[in-house]
């Protein structure tokens, strides 16, 4: 291999870095996911489960705190090893954990990941979703040096979609029966951002 061959890497700072410097919106905190997180993680889940279960394939999996507390280790590993990067999503003041958004599927070759969320029922139609995901996005691009972020939706799913809308992603096209999600497949529509856009 050449000496001079340059492969581009995503930067992934560590978790300890945004847990003293969260990303911060004025109505929200982000902060990597952590073990801490965990039982306030299951409770969110929980409390909404029929409001999730419809769009989101692993919701029926979640079904005791350990669930949520393996999925809070996965998070760690995860991120320490450059496959993922998630966030808790709190608003302010209280703290309250209402959602996650993540960027799974990490490709450094190609500096790209995907993007996901989910927000607990009581806290959606005011745009704190909108918010976050924003935010995560523009992190991506600016501290993580990518290039670009994919994002996919059912094309049942309208609060999604509204949200993915607003973020300025360019639909490319609909993945037919992309994903098998509580009994049914569901059509994906895929949209996709470039940190030139």
């Amino acid at each position: 291999m050449p000496q001079d061959l340059y492969l581009p890497m995503l930067q992934i700072p560590a978790r300890s870095e945004l847990r003293q410097r969260p990303l911060e919106t004025p109505r929200l905190w982000l902060l990597p996911l952590e073990l801490s997180d965990a039982a306030e993680l299951w409770r969110a889940v929980d409390s909404c489960r029929a409001h999730l279960e419809p769009w989101l394939p692993w919701v029926p999996f979640q079904t005791t705190p350990e669930a949520s507390q393996h999925y809070a280790e996965l998070s760690v590993n995860d991120w320490d090893q450059g496959r993922a990067v998630r966030f808790v999503v709190r608003e302010k003041p209280s703290r309250r954990l209402v959602g996650v958004v993540s960027v799974e599927n990490l490709h450094h070759l190609n500096l790209s990941g995907e993007l996901g969320y989910w927000l607990r029922k009581d806290a959606t139609g005011r745009g704190l979703m909108t918010e976050a995901a924003g935010l995560v996005v523009q992190w991506f691009f600016q501290a993580m040096g990518a290039h670009r972020i994919r994002v996919a939706a059912a094309t049942g799913n309208h609060a999604s979609l509204g949200v993915i809308g607003r973020l300025g992603f360019r639909f490319e096209g609909i993945a037919r029966e992309a994903e098998l999600v509580a009994g049914r497949w569901l059509d994906h529509a895929i949209f996709a951002r470039l940190s030139d856009d």
